[in-house]
């Protein structure tokens, strides 16, 4: 396959990429597996993902990135110049153009990291988006039209908030609380009421299974294994539904409190389109049961999940790479390199 322009959502917990002409060619866990005496790449995608917990004391498996950003950024050169390998070929041609996601509150330094990551891994130039933007167009809003709408794009990393017109971001809002804040929350709330040391993915288990944020089931139940906090010994316990949305409603206010805050900065004529046309959620975050119904519960506002919420942004690149010139003209595109 020879793959001249690629779309990246390079998601905190997964990326997703997208080929033009061909959709989404490619979906793998951000995970990277490395010995930790020579640094050499061990395992990359759901072959590292599958080794989280489970390493010796000389291989560890990561993320590399974190909170939607480059926190390892070597690791993250490696997982992507192999991602790109995959879809293009080791022995390509051409060099592709790339057009890749970064969440809405990145610094300057942060937007820097991706592209020089992106050119390092073999791109010939590279486009930015930022996510909410992709994430519109890949649920098919017409963002281009001079009209309110609004997405809320629950990831891995980040939840990004923004009401969109005329192609460009009216109000928009960052939060670095999102999909793996819920794990972590699950994590935490069973070692300190169930006395049980799990790992995330146990949790991320629990939430996938279990997981409903608006009136859950007392009697609805799992069984979870772990480590005895006391005793260290393997141990057994249930947890509830409704303990599952105690743990996480931190996590689910702050998202809301959020959502909340976009929509009180909003023009009052865009705030009237929202109303009509409703928000739309996407991202693997927005997966979780009973999200929708408790921000419409929240704001009075009817939200919606995108048809297909987990690859929207990947979807919503491939579809920018489809016009990029026309989608330069409209400002969708906010760098370019």
């Amino acid at each position: 396959m020879i793959a001249r322009e690629i779309g990246i959502d390079l998601g905190t917990a997964t990326v997703i990429v997208y080929v033009r002409g061909k959709g989404v060619a490619l979906a793998e866990p951000a995970v990277v597996a490395r010995e930790t005496t020579t640094g050499r790449v061990v395992a990359i995608g759901e072959e590292a993902r599958r080794m989280i917990g489970r390493t010796p004391g000389n291989i560890v498996a990561t993320r590399p990135l974190k909170n939607g950003v480059i926190a390892d950024y070597d690791a993250t050169l490696m997982m992507l110049r192999y991602f790109i390998e995959r879809v293009c070929g080791k022995r390509r041609f051409f060099r592709p153009e790339i057009v890749v996601c970064v969440p809405s509150g990145v610094t300057s330094v942060e937007r820097r990291a991706a592209v020089e990551a992106c050119m390092e891994a073999g791109a010939k130039r590279v486009h930015l988006i930022s996510e909410p933007m992709a994430a519109a167009i890949g649920a098919g809003m017409p963002v281009e039209e001079p009209g309110g709408n609004m997405i809320v794009d629950v990831g891995g990393g980040t939840t990004d908030i923004a009401v969109i017109s005329l192609g460009g971001e009216v109000v928009s809002e960052s939060l670095r609380i999102a999909g793996d804040s819920f794990d972590d929350a699950i994590v935490r709330y069973v070692r300190k009421e169930l006395g049980l040391i799990i790992g995330e993915r146990t949790a991320e288990d629990v939430k996938i299974s279990l997981g409903n944020v608006f009136e859950p089931d007392r009697n609805k139940r799992m069984e979870i294994r772990g480590r005895d906090c006391v005793t260290g010994l393997p141990k057994t316990v249930f947890i509830s539904q409704y303990q599952m949305a105690e743990a996480v409603e931190e996590a689910v206010r702050a998202i809301i409190q959020a959502v909340r805050a976009v929509l009180e900065r909003t023009p009052p004529e865009l705030a009237a389109d929202i109303m009509d046309k409703g928000i739309i959620l996407t991202g693997g975050g927005s997966i979780l049961r009973g999200l929708t119904n408790r921000i419409a519960a929240e704001t009075d506002i009817p939200v919606e999940l995108a048809e297909d919420p987990i690859s929207a942004v990947a979807i919503g690149t491939g579809r920018v790479l489809e016009d990029l010139e026309r989608m330069r003209q409209v400002h969708v595109l906010v760098s370019r390199m």
